[in-house]
């Protein structure tokens, strides 16, 4: 981690005074977040997958996926979408003020709808209807997401209270784990946890915006409501592309297995997940520059996104190495010997940290700042079908194996269709340059 930061302060060097101390603060902020995000998930996993044994840790990772299609409703796009209007107008208070408020009217009244859906579903099916406390208490989660504006400080590049808030909640939620979790019958209350961290989380960071950046919420127009959702819509539509190959891996797998299947192929997923966080502060760092340097020079733009290419793909590529060499090691370290079958799980996802990097380059970090929203959302809407297609006819067969498989092709699929649909547009990424 050492030399990868070394190697970011370099490029970060290159940049006029300004820009490199900001991105830079940026940077090193994200670096401690995802550091805590890294380090704290792994602290628990370990306790958590051994006390609820592997049937309630499926059923706590089964209804985090089924919620999880309701975050990227609330989502809605917005935390790019919105991320890119505050970074272009963030000199202009009223204007900030007036996108902040259309956006958290509509995350509100999509968290509303969402509370309807939900409730409707969980009452209607046995296998919901069953456990529904514990849908409940994961859905306090989809509350913390609408109430804390990532969008917001992201767009302001003012990442630090990202860092602040979240490793706050999070060393909470951890402590409460080892305190309140001691035998397999405690199951019920890791959700509840989890969702009291993020709705604390959520309100500290709406004093905050309202304190220190002297944001007002106003009632907006319904034009401005309408404008937020028109620019988040192409990417919402991606993201729920997206979830039907990420989230809907476990959610399938729930339906066609039974809860101790799922808990094998989640304790991998979460251990990918958690390395795979590594990169997450250099991706999160440079989508709002790109943004700004798209606009000033796209010819600047593109050298800037090969350099990152080359930096992020090396990293990604050996942290998979890693993954997939140590696959047995980790297993037995982190999940213990009930969770033999999670071994090849994490050998065959061990390569989504080198692919997922390349994609994130090529995707958001370009397509979207190029306004290719069209067909970036094509592309994830073809990998979302293939991975169901393929979820559907190798998970009877092949269980959690057939789940990782279909995830691996379905994001090599994403990430070759984005680098060729770039290269026909003249953008030549590997070159740094436009022809």
């Amino acid at each position: 981690m050492v030399n990868i930061n070394i190697t970011i302060e370099k490029l970060i060097n290159k940049f006029n005074s300004k820009d490199k101390k900001r991105l830079l603060s940026n940077f090193i902020s994200l670096s401690i977040l995802q550091g805590a995000n890294y380090i704290l998930p792994l602290i628990t996993l370990p306790y958590l997958v051994r006390v609820l044994e592997p049937e309630k840790y499926g059923l706590i990772a089964f209804a985090s996926s089924f919620i999880g299609y309701f975050h990227v409703l609330t989502d809605y796009g917005f935390n790019l979408s919105a991320t890119r209007e505050i970074s272009i107008n963030r000199e202009d208070v009223s204007k900030v003020s007036e996108i902040f408020s259309s956006v958290i009217i509509i995350k509100s009244l999509l968290f509303i709808l969402s509370l309807v859906i939900m409730s409707i579903i969980v009452f209607s099916f046995e296998k919901f209807r069953m456990d529904w406390i514990i849908y409940y208490m994961t859905f306090g989660t989809i509350l913390g997401q609408v109430l804390f504006p990532v969008w917001f400080f992201q767009g302001m590049e003012r990442m630090k209270y990202i860092t602040f808030l979240n490793i706050t909640s999070k060393l909470i939620s951890t402590v409460a784990i080892f305190v309140f979790i001691h035998k397999t019958s405690d199951y019920i209350y890791v959700p509840l946890i989890n969702s009291l961290g993020y709705i604390l989380s959520g309100v500290f960071a709406l004093l905050i915006v309202f304190r220190d950046f002297e944001i007002k919420f106003i009632i907006p127009h319904f034009k401005s409501l309408k404008h937020q959702l028109k620019e988040g819509w192409y990417i919402f539509i991606s993201t729920v592309a997206i979830s039907l190959y990420t989230i809907s891996n476990t959610f399938i797998l729930g339906l066609l297995t039974n809860n101790t299947i799922v808990g094998y192929y989640a304790a991998a997923e979460k251990i990918i997940k958690a390395v795979q966080g590594l990169i997450g502060p250099v991706s999160q760092t440079i989508y709002p520059y790109i943004s700004k340097l798209v606009i000033e020079s796209k010819e600047n733009s593109v050298k800037f996104i090969r350099k990152m290419t080359f930096l992020i793909g090396y990293i990604g590529f050996m942290i998979s190495c890693i993954l997939f060499l140590l696959a047995s090691f980790i297993v037995n370290i982190l999940l213990g010997k009930e969770y033999m079958p999670s071994i090849l799980v994490l050998r065959i996802l061990a390569f989504l940290p080198f692919i997922i990097a390349l994609s994130n380059i090529f995707g958001i970090q370009t397509m979207l700042n190029f306004n290719y929203k069209k067909a970036f959302s094509r592309i994830l809407i073809g990998a979302s079908i293939i991975n169901i297609v393929l979820s559907f006819a190798l998970i009877p067969f092949y269980k959690e194996i057939g789940t990782s498989i279909a995830v691996l092709i379905s994001e090599i699929f994403v990430t070759t269709s984005m680098f060729f649909y770039l290269q026909s547009k003249g953008i030549r990424i590997l070159e740094g340059k436009i022809v």
